[in-house]
């Protein structure tokens, strides 16, 4: 790949999904694109980025999927999964035991297992939620990806990847040489093609946000772009959650560390933003 069409893909990508590629990353970029040419028969990369140069959408939305990164396993980094138990939801459902409604949303959810695996700990407390409305979110720009998740099958070494023997055997069950998910699992997670780059505002408000391992592939204006718009769509007293390799701080001051849990984070009251924000004009 010459300098130039390099250098178009790399902005190409961070205008269309905040994606960071920098010149460390040639070799990885001309890996993952080389199956495009070759499906949709061209000669090599320049082909492709003459293509790309022209603004067809479909090879866009392909090269743009290809380069996304889509590793993920159930219980991933597992704290994040016992904050999620054992403090944001015990609060929340006291604070909306008179509405008993609940929504998440996971933001670059892959092939599903990081909402799945919030499912199987809301499943857990079924008796507790009882007459509760559960909503999960799954957003992904890859919409080949969705489709694995929608489907809820999975190889032998991704649905063992994370989960218990108990967990593995009262939520999957055997279908050939892979795993198909329960409907009780599957059934709460609505997956959708979502763009965080996109505006937040038709997805409504939730009172958890999962955005892990996300940013991180983002440059520095998308981070801090998404964070500004995140509060948005972030109950007054819900809570985000980013990776452990993440972190809001310079990066605007909407969100604060929440002191219980580390890798949570909470709205700072518009009060304080507008305080901060004429202290610093």
């Amino acid at each position: 790949m010459t300098p130039s069409d390099f250098q178009f893909l790399a902005k190409l990508l961070q205008r269309r999904s905040g994606l960071a590629l920098t010149a460390a990353k040639s070799q990885l970029a001309e890996t993952r694109l080389a199956p495009i040419v070759k499906r949709n028969g061209l000669k090599d990369l320049s082909d492709l980025i003459a293509a790309l140069r022209r603004g067809l959408e479909p090879l866009i939305r392909e090269t743009i999927a290809a380069m996304t990164t889509n590793e993920s396993w159930f219980f991933r980094d597992q704290h994040p999964f016992e904050q999620f138990r054992d403090i944001m939801l015990p609060t929340l459902l006291r604070s909306r035991a008179a509405t008993k409604r609940l929504r998440v949303w996971c933001a670059g959810a892959a092939q599903g297992q990081e909402p799945y695996s919030l499912a199987m700990i809301l499943e857990e407390r079924k008796a507790q939620l009882a007459g509760w409305r559960i909503e999960i979110l799954a957003t992904d720009i890859n919409e080949e990806v969705l489709d694995r998740a929608r489907e809820g099958l999975y190889h032998p070494f991704e649905a063992q990847r994370g989960l218990s023997p108990v967990l593995l055997s009262r939520y999957f069950r055997r279908e050939g040489e892979n795993w198909r998910l329960c409907s009780a699992i599957r059934n709460p997670v609505e997956f959708r093609v979502g763009n965080l780059l996109d505006s937040f505002a038709g997805l409504g408000t939730f009172d958890i946000i999962f955005c892990r391992n996300v940013l991180i592939y983002f440059g520095q204006a998308a981070k801090a772009d998404v964070l500004a718009r995140l509060p948005a769509a972030l109950a007054p007293d819900g809570y985000l959650m980013l990776g452990v390799a993440e972190t809001v701080l310079g990066l605007g001051s909407t969100f604060v560390p929440f002191e219980r849990a580390r890798g949570v984070y909470v709205k700072v009251p518009a009060e304080s933003v507008d305080r901060l924000e004429a202290l610093a004009g």
